[in-house]
C-alpha cells in the first residue's frame, strides 16, 4: 500500500491546484466572493474526508481522490499525487485504478509518456470488465503505440468497448464500420452505434448522425433530425457541428431561415479555427442587412461561449480516429 498523503501542505497544494479553475481565485484574496469561498470550503472538505478515507485503504476513495487530482490546474504534484493513489487501488486490482494509471502513461501526466506501460494497464483494466479502457486499448493497437500495430486487435476491442456501452468506444466502431476498416463497411452498423453514442450525449457522435440524416443512405433524408443532433453538438461547441447549423439556418433546412443565427453559428466555429467556416461567414454577411449584422454581432456579444469539447477528464475515452 503507498504511503498516505504527506501532511496538510501536499492536501492544501492540492486544493489550490482544483480551486484554480473557480470564477476567480483562492479565497485569501480580497476580491473573492462569499460564495467562491464556500466553494472552495466544500472542496476542502471534500478532499480532507476522501484522504481520510484513502488512507484507511478505502479502494473506491482512492480512486476518486486520483480523478480529483487529475482534474487540477496541470501541474507536476497533483499528478504525481493521483498516480501514487492510483497505484495504490490498482496493486489491489481496481480496474478503475488501473485505468487511471494508464491514462497518466498514456497522456504523460505526472510521468514521462510511456505507451507500453499505458497499455499495460489498460489491458488490465479491460479484463477485469472496465467500460472504457477497451476503447484506450484499441487506439495504441490502431496507433502501433507501445504495442505491435494491429488495426483489427483494435477492431476487436471496440467491440467490446462499444458492447459495454462507452459511447467514445462506440463511436469509435462506427467509424471503422464507416470507413470499413478491419472489417466490411457497413452504413448500417456504423448508423447503429453512432446512434448509440448521440443518445449519450457524445458530440462528435450527435454532428455525425445529424449529417447522416442530412445526406440519407443508411435512413431517408430528414433535415428536422439533422437539426435536432447538429444542435445538440453545436451546444458542446463541436466547431464542425457549429459550421452544419450555421448552413442550415442560411439554408432553411430543419430550421426556420435566419441569417443571424447563421451568421452567429459560423462566426462561432470560425473564431474556434473551423477551416470552412470563414468562407461560409464571408458570403452570409455579404447577404445580410445592415440591421440583421448588427443583430448578429450583439447576439454574440450576449451568448456565452458554448463548452469546451477537450479539458481533462480521466472518465472519458479516446476518440483517435478522423471524422468519417
Amino acid at each position: 500500500m503507498l504511503a498516505p498523503l504527506r501532511g496538510s501542505s501536499y492536501l492544501l497544494a492540492s486544493v489550490v491546484f482544483l480551486c484554480a479553475s473557480l470564477p476567480t481565485v483562492f479565497p485569501c484574496c480580497p476580491a473573492a466572493s462569499a460564495q467562491e469561498a464556500s466553494q472552495v470550503a466544500q472542496l476542502t472538505a471534500v478532499i480532507a474526508k476522501l484522504r481520510d478515507r484513502a488512507e484507511s485503504g478505502d479502494l473506491t476513495a482512492q480512486v476518486q481522490l486520483s480523478k480529483y487530482l487529475i482534474s487540477a490546474n496541470p501541474s507536476t504534484e497533483p499528478y504525481e499525487l493521483a498516480l501514487g493513489w492510483a497505484r495504490a487501488a490498482a496493486e489491489a486490482n481496481d480496474s478503475r485504478a488501473q485505468f487511471v494509471v494508464g491514462y497518466l502513461y498514456d497522456h504523460g501526466r505526472g510521468v514521462p509518456q510511456d505507451y507500453a506501460k499505458a497499455a499495460k494497464y489498460y489491458q488490465a483494466a479491460t479484463v477485469r470488465g472496465h467500460r472504457v479502457a477497451p476503447n484506450n486499448l484499441a487506439a495504441l493497437y490502431y496507433g502501433g503505440l507501445g504495442v505491435p500495430k494491429d488495426v483489427n486487435k483494435a477492431f476487436e476491442l471496440l467491440l467490446v468497448s462499444a458492447d459495454r456501452g462507452d459511447p467514445v468506444g462506440e463511436y469509435n466502431l462506427a467509424v471503422f464500420y464507416s470507413l470499413g476498416t478491419a472489417t466490411t463497411a457497413d452504413a448500417s452498423e456504423a448508423f447503429r452505434w453512432f446512434r448509440a453514442s448521440a443518445e449519450q450525449g457524445y458530440a462528435r457522435a450527435q454532428r455525425e448522425l445529424g449529417v447522416l440524416y442530412a445526406k440519407g443512405g443508411p435512413v431517408p433524408v430528414d433535415h428536422a433530425e439533422a437539426a435536432h443532433w447538429i444542435t445538440l453538438a453545436a451546444r458542446q461547441g463541436n466547431s464542425a457541428a457549429e459550421t452544419d447549423l450555421g448552413f442550415l439556418y442560411e439554408s432553411g433546412r430543419g430550421v426556420a431561415l435566419d441569417y443571424v443565427q447563421a451568421y452567429a453559428w459560423y462566426a462561432r466555429a470560425a473564431a474556434e479555427g473551423e477551416r470552412s467556416a470563414p468562407a461560409h461567414l464571408k458570403y452570409v454577411s455579404r447577404i445580410m442587412t445592415p440591421a440583421q449584422l448588427q443583430r448578429a454581432k450583439a447576439l454574440l456579444s450576449a451568448s456565452s461561449s458554448p463548452p469546451d469539447e477537450g479539458g481533462t477528464d480521466v472518465s472519458s475515452g479516446r476518440a483517435f480516429l478522423p471524422d468519417p
